[in-house]
C-alpha cells in the first residue's frame, strides 16, 4: 500500500457559509458596524466632554445623572450612593442624559447626510468629460471631411 491520502469529506454548507461571508453586502454591513461603533464613542465623548458641561452651566450646574427619586430605601445625595445603599429608585435623570444624547446624534446625523447629499448633487450636476474619439471615429471623420471636399458645391 503505496502513500494513501486520506479524504476530507467538507459538509456542503461550508461552502455555502463560505459564500455567505464573502458577499459585499456582508463585508459592508461589517464595516458599517465599525464605523458606527467608532461614531457611538465620538458622539458620546461630544455629549459628555462638550454638551453635558454647556448645559449644566447653563442650569447652574445641575448634573443630570444626579436627578431621581428614591421610590424603596434610604434616601441618598447621589445615584451612585442610592445604588449602593440598595435603594430603588427612579432615575429620570439619567433618561434626560439619554433624550439629549439621543437629539445629538439626530442632529449629527440630519447635518452629515445633509452635506453628504449636497456633495451628491454637485457631483450629479457636473457632467463628465466625453471620451475622446476612437482611432476608429478620428479616421471614418478624416474620411468624412475628404469626402466632403471631392464634392463639388453646387
Amino acid at each position: 500500500m503505496a502513500d494513501k491520502k486520506l479524504a476530507v469529506h467538507t459538509p456542503g454548507w461550508v461552502n455555502d457559509f463560505k459564500a455567505f461571508i464573502m458577499r459585499g453586502n456582508v463585508v459592508d454591513m461589517a464595516v458599517g458596524v465599525i464605523i458606527g461603533a467608532a461614531f457611538t464613542a465620538i458622539v458620546n465623548s461630544l455629549v459628555k466632554d462638550v454638551f453635558n458641561p454647556v448645559l449644566g452651566l447653563a442650569t447652574g450646574g445641575i448634573d443630570f445623572s444626579n436627578l431621581f427619586v428614591t421610590l424603596k430605601g434610604p434616601v441618598e445625595p447621589t445615584l451612585d450612593a442610592a445604588q449602593k445603599a440598595g435603594a430603588v429608585t427612579l432615575n429620570y435623570g439619567v433618561f434626560i442624559n439619554a433624550v439629549i444624547q439621543f437629539l445629538i446624534v439626530a442632529i449629527v446625523i440630519f447635518w452629515m447626510v445633509r452635506l453628504l447629499s449636497k456633495l451628491h448633487t454637485k457631483q450629479a450636476e457636473e457632467p463628465a468629460a466625453p471620451p475622446p474619439p476612437t482611432k476608429s471615429e478620428v479616421l471614418l471623420q478624416e474620411i468624412r471631411d475628404a469626402l466632403v471636399h471631392q464634392q463639388p458645391h453646387s
